[in-house]
């Protein structure tokens, strides 16, 4: 039996039942919690919105309970790792287990392999469903959480730069020539950088060359006048093609189109160092859930009876949140160019691996 990594299918399907039922358990117990605390907070400025009542509520949380199912998934996979092997160590099946021959490895290997199973589902489910989620909540927040935007690909709070001028939009959608831009602001600047005039508009279009701000209205800064206009165009610089690069949200974006944003980035001579972070941490991110396993395997190893199980416990689930610190100091530090994008995204996991490998040989008695 040493040469096998699995044990006997029945003791396989027995810790992998324990291990998945506990791993709902603590999702759902997280996700609930959180989703109700969050629901408080944002739901006075939800309902603050003429019109909007429960069902704004309700969609809220579709739209927000992917990022927290997401987010806290790994958390579970830990958690759930230390109540199945503290249990199995309590009851004493772990001694029974080694008794009958099996190392610790095979212990965990159907652990193991349940977890790669979640990685798997947790980076299709992000795909799929956490980036149209992130995308749609944030083009809702940017619009006061009036009418949600039916385009898809809104982005929002985008800055846009001509020569001195700025141009702000609240939401940008469309693409090419289509492109829209909806709740704009025109500063436009004089040679000390100093706004002489200010427009708003509901709506700006492409004018080839220009956009077209419709229903502005002007302040001048210098008589401190308003003047409604019927439509003014502005930015002949902007083209399309420069919008379409401006303000990128990776979490909104799927791998394949995020792959396509950064090359085009890269084709304009822009830095894509933090999103090609971004990119490389949708992989490694939900692998993190295959090395909970190994990081709360210091719970399983050991005499429950000597006293020690709590404190096993706490260490495995302190490992566990130190990699999780880790890695998003990494990501972070390589956003801002500490470490290249490769590194930064998996080094902590590689890290972990070793430091999870080498408490469990040391630990196992």
């Amino acid at each position: 039996m040493q040469l096998d990594f699995f044990p006997s299918r029945t003791l396989t399907t027995y810790l992998a039942k324990q291990f998945v039922v506990r791993i709902v358990g603590v999702l759902l117990m997280l996700v609930l919690v959180l989703q109700m605390l969050d629901l408080l907070s944002e739901s006075g400025d939800i309902l603050a919105y003429p019109g909007n009542g429960e069902a704004q509520l309700w969609t809220y949380v579709t739209l927000r309970m992917p990022q927290l199912v997401a987010r806290f998934l790994p958390y579970s996979v830990l958690l759930a790792t230390i109540l199945t092997l503290a249990t199995l160590n309590q009851n004493s099946e772990v001694i029974a287990m080694k008794a009958a021959g099996l190392s610790a490895h095979q212990v965990l290997a159907p652990l193991l392999i349940t977890a790669v199973a979640v990685a798997g589902i947790s980076f299709a489910f992000n795909e799929r469903v956490v980036t149209r989620a992130s995308a749609t909540l944030k083009a809702w927040q940017a619009s006061d959480w009036g009418p949600i935007p039916a385009e898809p690909g809104v982005r929002s709070n985008v800055y846009l730069r001509d020569e001195g001028n700025i141009l702000l939009a609240q939401n940008v959608s469309g693409r090419g020539a289509g492109l829209r831009m909806d709740n704009v602001t025109w500063y436009k600047r004089d040679a000390q950088m100093m706004v002489v005039e200010e427009v708003h508009a509901q709506r700006a279009v492409f004018a080839n060359p220009g956009w077209r701000l419709e229903q502005a209205v002007r302040f001048d800064v210098a008589s401190t006048s308003m003047t409604k206009l019927p439509a003014l165009t502005v930015a002949p610089g902007l083209a399309p093609g420069q919008i379409a690069l401006t303000n990128i949200d990776p979490d909104g974006q799927d791998i394949v189109t995020l792959s396509h944003t950064i090359g085009a980035l890269r084709a304009a001579g822009r830095h894509t160092s933090e999103l090609e972070g971004k990119w490389w941490h949708k992989l490694s991110g939900p692998l993190s859930a295959v090395l909970m396993p190994l990081l709360g395997a210091i719970a399983a190893f050991g005499l429950a009876r000597s006293g020690q199980l709590l404190v096993r416990a706490v260490i495995g689930m302190a490992l566990g949140f130190a990699y999780f610190v880790i890695d998003n100091a990494a990501l972070a530090i390589g956003n801002f160019g500490g470490y290249p994008p490769l590194i930064a995204a998996w080094a902590p996991f590689l890290l972990f691996a070793l430091i999870g490998e080498t408490v469990l040989i040391r630990t196992e008695e």
